[in-house]
């Protein structure tokens, strides 16, 4: 880190002498790099960024790209904070990979979309929790219902994609057995809906008692 901290103070001396000239193209991606060994990944990302459109015909402008992309999917924060940065990075690697379909760093690249992926899935998944959490304290559970079934449309191949399944038919149930009496009847046969179709794609996973007891219930 040492090394490359010293290299920053000297490139910022230098560049904007070679701005325009032969060797700017080489200096810019040092320049670039730098910042990237640094983890310093918003100036990274920039100065990569700045690169390749600089210099489009470079060699070094697909390992430019690729570090680019990398910095944003650096900056992503953890799930449970706001996710802007997450969708601007699984933008540039999505777009890294259009570009370059061939490239050295396509098996890597698409690790780190399947995990952002992963992380948007699971913000989502404990949004929809959370709803379901307080359903009884705000006296609706529609917001949770709406926000499970959104997941299963947003995140059809979704790890956490049972749990939405099940998540939707459990607050059903509870809206149905919390609803006044007019309406109990017709939101226990909409929860029965929802459990045939938990039933129907999870009908092996450690979620199917609790969903049979909830359904017995039902029936009772």
């Amino acid at each position: 880190v040492g090394k490359y901290r010293k290299a920053l103070k000297l490139m910022e001396q230098i560049v904007p002498a070679y701005r325009g000239k032969p060797q700017a193209q080489r200096l810019m991606f040092i320049y670039a790099n730098t910042f990237y060994e640094l983890e310093d990944y918003y100036l990274a990302g920039y100065q990569f960024e700045r690169f390749e459109q600089s210099y489009p015909s470079s060699d070094s402008v697909e390992v430019a790209a690729y570090r680019s992309a990398r910095s944003f999917y650096e900056l992503s924060p953890r799930y449970s904070l706001d996710q802007e940065d997450t969708y601007t990075a699984l933008e540039k690697l999505q777009k890294y990979l259009n570009k370059y379909p061939e490239t050295e760093y396509r098996s890597e690249a698409n690790v780190l979309v399947a995990e952002l992926r992963v992380k948007l899935e699971k913000k989502d998944i404990e949004i929809a929790r959370q709803h379901l959490k307080t359903a009884q304290t705000f006296g609706s559970y529609k917001p949770a219902i709406e926000a499970f079934d959104n997941f299963i449309t947003d995140h059809p191949g979704s790890i956490y994609r049972k749990d939405a399944f099940f998540g939707r038919f459990k607050a059903a149930y509870l809206q149905a057995i919390n609803s006044i009496p007019s309406l109990v009847d017709e939101r226990l046969v909409a929860a029965r809906g929802y459990y045939n179709n938990f039933a129907k794609y999870y009908s092996e996973t450690e979620l199917k008692e609790e969903a049979d007891e909830l359904l017995e219930d039902i029936n009772a």
